[in-house]
Parts: C-alpha cells; structure tokens; sequence
C-alpha cells in the first residue's frame, strides 16, 4: 500500500525551496489551505511565485505570506479584497500576472494534463492578448514590466488567443476528507481551483479535515484521484475558516400582540 500520510504540515512543506512555484488552491477565503500555508510562513520560505485565484485578504490565508514579504510574483484572477498587495505592487514589490479567471482555470487543468498551450476566445481584442498591462511597477508611478503580446490565430472565422499552461513546482490544498492514497474530496466553492492547483504541481501537498482508509470513500464521489496528490496531512475538523463577507438580514419586527392581556 502506499501511504502518502505525513506527521505534521512543517514536515510536508520542509522541502519546499526559495523561490519555488506554487499552485494554491481555494477560491476567496473557501478552501484555503491554512495550515501549510502558515507551516511554509514559519519557515522562512520566501521570493515565491504563487498561482492563485486571488491573494487572500490582509491576515489570512495567502495574505499572511504577502504581508510578511515572502511572495515575489502572483498570477491571479482577482486582488480586490487585500490592502497590502495593492500596496505593494503600485509601490513595485510584487509583480502580477492579471489572468481571466476562466483562463487560469484552464492554464492550471492544462498543466496538469500535460497540455502546454491552448487557444481561448477571451481576451482577443484587449491588453490581454496586445501586451501592455503592468506586472511590475516601478515605485514612481511608472510600469517597469508590462506583459506581452500574445499570438492570435483565426480559426472558422473567429480569432483566438494562444495561452501556455501553467506546471509549478508545487501544489498546496485544502481538501474536505481523504484517504491514504490521496484520494481527495472537496467541499462546495473549495472545488473552483483545487482540484486544478493540485493537478499543476509537481509535487502536490494536501491537507485535509479527515483522514480515513483507502476504499471508504465511494470512488464516484473522488473529485481528485491520489495520483495527482503525494502528501497528505490531516489538520481535523476544527480547523478555522473564515468567512470573507457576511451579509445578515435584519431580524423581522416583533409580532404585535392582539386582543387584551389577563
């Protein structure tokens, strides 16, 4: 049998090098694989290139890594909700690939599949297939990186954009039970970008709610097959989760008695 389980996140994440590539998972604050990434934080890694949907908020998830200066380059689809990476990358000290979030989802599913490119109809006609949008400021107001211009093909009449899949050196995901194998199942929005982040990376490390045995998850509900995971750590069903906006209703007016009271 091989058993893909690991002691604890630090051990997991040891490995994991200066400068490294990393696929994230999660989709806002939903699926954030916190405990490695707070492992990988305590260990000092740093000038990493991380591909995530987006960048958490200022103190969680991705956002712990960003505040503490440890992430060189982001390529997301969306960093509206963090103060700090606006921050610092009008100020020039994060470089970003801005990507169409249906893009990213198929630059990561096709590294995974071992596809190095493919043609989309989104962005034909803008910066992102022209060039010119900023990567990297540089601290004055100027851009000091722009993207590039991108090859456009016609095909039946129709112009589309030739985009290069995304392949990291690492994986990290957050995963709603999993067995020993790797076998991964995933919970509501944390099925947007998992299971792609975790087919791009190289090495895939997934920490997971519950642990059980191979064979107690019905193979028809597996949303990853272990064949793309190759660690596996449990960090139980307490773990914290935030929510990135809550929105109540206030609570309806008190009925109003009728009729006289005794």
């Amino acid at each position: 049998m091989i058993d893909k389980t690991w002691p604890s996140a630090a051990e997991a994440v040891a490995d994991i090098p200066d400068g490294a590539s990393i696929a994230v998972g999660g989709f806002g604050l939903s699926g954030n694989p916190i405990a490695l990434i707070e492992a990988l934080l305590a260990q000092g890694t740093r000038e990493l290139s991380v591909v995530s949907n987006n960048c958490g908020v200022d103190d969680w998830g991705l956002g712990v890594l960003l505040a503490a200066r440890r992430i060189r380059k982001m390529t997301s689809s969306y960093v509206g909700e963090n103060k700090e990476f606006e921050r610092q990358f009008l100020s020039g000290e994060l470089e970003l690939e801005l990507t169409p979030q249906g893009t990213l989802a198929e630059k990561l599913r096709a590294g995974g599949a071992g596809i190095a490119a493919f043609f989309t109809q989104t962005g034909v006609g803008t910066q992102v297939a022209e060039g010119g949008l900023p990567r990297r400021y540089d601290g004055a107001g100027g851009v000091a990186l722009a993207s590039p211009v991108k090859e456009v093909r016609v095909f039946d009449g129709r112009e589309y954009v030739l985009e290069e899949a995304i392949a990291t050196d690492f994986a990290l995901v957050h995963a709603w039970r999993g067995d020993r194998h790797g076998n991964l199942v995933f919970r509501k929005a944390a099925q947007n970008f998992s299971p792609l982040a975790a087919m791009a990376g190289r090495v895939c490390i997934a920490q997971v709610e519950e642990l059980v045995e191979p064979g107690t998850i019905d193979p028809d509900t597996v949303h990853l097959p272990g064949v793309y995971v190759h660690r596996v750590v449990e960090v139980g069903t307490g773990i914290e989760k935030r929510i990135e906006r809550r929105t109540v209703a206030a609570p309806p007016p008190a009925a109003r008695t009728t009729g006289s009271e005794a």
